[in-house]
C-alpha cells in the first residue's frame, strides 16, 4: 500500500531526521497532481515553514525537484524522474518480476513484457520471449509510441486526464499500419473503454500482423504503475484469444502490485 505519512505534532518533527523530513516532502511532491507551492506543502505536512523551505532548497539544489519560478511552485525533479526509472530497470529488485513474468508466459505460452511511459514512449523494463520461433524480438529498454501499443494505452488511460491532454497535444499521433490510430478523439474515446473494462488491446497498431493485449498494474488507491502486456502474431494470437487471457494477466497484475507497493 502506498504510504501516507501521517501529520507529526511537534514533538515528532523535532525527532526527525533531515532524511525523513525531505521522504515525507519528496512523496507530497510526487503525490500532487499539480506543481505544489510551499504553503500547500506547509498545510498538508506541519512541518514548520522554514523547515519545508530548507529542504526543498536542499532538493532542488540536486535536481530531485524543479522550482517553477511562475507561480513558485515545485515540481519533479529531472534526477528524481531519472532515479525512479532506473530503479524500476535495476536487476536488483527484478527475480520476483520476473518469476511472476515466468509464470505467466509458461500458463498463456505468448511473450509478456512490463513497461511504463518516459514522455509518449512506451518503454519496456522487464520482457520474457516464448518458445514459440515466431515472435517479436525486443529487449528491455526498447521504445514503442504509446497510442499504438496495448501497454502505452493502458498507461495512457489511467493517467490523470488533464496531464493526457497535455500530452496529447505536445505529440503527433503517427501511424504505423492500416489500424493505427491517428485521431485524437478517437483515442480519447477507446482510452475511456479501456477504464471501464480494464484492458486495452493493440489490433496489429504498432506491427502489421501482431496483437497485444495488457491491463494495468495498480497500487491500493487504484494509480498505475506500470502495464502488463501479452503479445504474439495474429496466425496464432487473434483479439479474441488475447482477451481470453485478461483474467491470468490481472492476476500477475496484482502479484507484480504487491512486490511494488509499500
Amino acid at each position: 500500500m502506498k504510504h501516507q505519512p501521517a501529520k507529526p505534532n511537534s514533538d515528532e518533527h523535532d525527532r526527525m531526521s533531515a532524511l525523513e523530513k525531505s521522504i515525507i516532502v519528496l512523496e507530497a511532491i510526487v503525490d500532487h497532481p499539480q506543481p505544489v507551492s510551499l504553503p500547500e506543502l506547509t498545510l498538508r505536512l506541519g512541518l514548520p515553514r522554514q523547515t519545508i523551505h530548507r529542504v526543498l532548497q536542499q532538493l532542488t539544489s540536486n535536481a530531485l525537484i524543479n522550482r517553477i519560478a511562475d507561480g513558485d511552485r515545485y515540481a519533479v525533479g529531472p534526477r528524481l524522474s531519472q532515479l525512479a526509472f532506473a530503479t524500476l530497470r535495476s536487476r536488483n529488485q527484478t527475480a520476483p518480476m520476473r518469476a511472476i513474468l515466468s509464470d505467466l508466459v509458461a500458463e498463456t505460452g505468448e511473450t509478456c513484457n512490463i513497461g511504463v511511459l518516459d514522455g509518449f514512449d512506451f518503454v519496456y523494463i522487464e520482457r520474457i520471449e516464448c518458445q514459440w520461433s515466431l515472435r517479436v524480438h525486443l529487449s528491455e529498454g526498447s521504445r514503442v509510441r504509446a497510442h499504438s501499443t496495448s501497454g502505452g494505452k493502458v498507461m495512457l488511460a489511467y493517467m490523470a486526464a488533464d496531464l493526457r491532454r497535455q500530452l496529447l497535444r505536445a505529440h503527433k499521433l503517427d501511424g504505423f499500419t492500416s489500424t493505427t490510430i491517428t485521431s485524437v478523439p478517437k483515442l480519447e474515446a477507446q482510452l475511456q473503454q479501456v477504464r471501464t473494462r480494464g484492458y486495452a488491446i493493440n489490433d496489429r497498431e504498432q506491427n502489421i500482423g501482431i496483437v497485444g493485449i495488457a491491463v494495468p498494474i495498480l497500487d491500493r488507491e487504484g494509480k498505475i504503475l506500470a502495464a502488463l502486456a501479452l503479445h504474439g502474431p495474429d496466425q496464432r494470437l487473434t483479439v479474441k484469444t488475447a482477451v481470453a487471457f485478461v483474467p491470468q494477466l490481472q492476476a500477475a497484475a496484482e502479484k507484480l502490485a504487491e512486490n511494488w507497493t509499500y
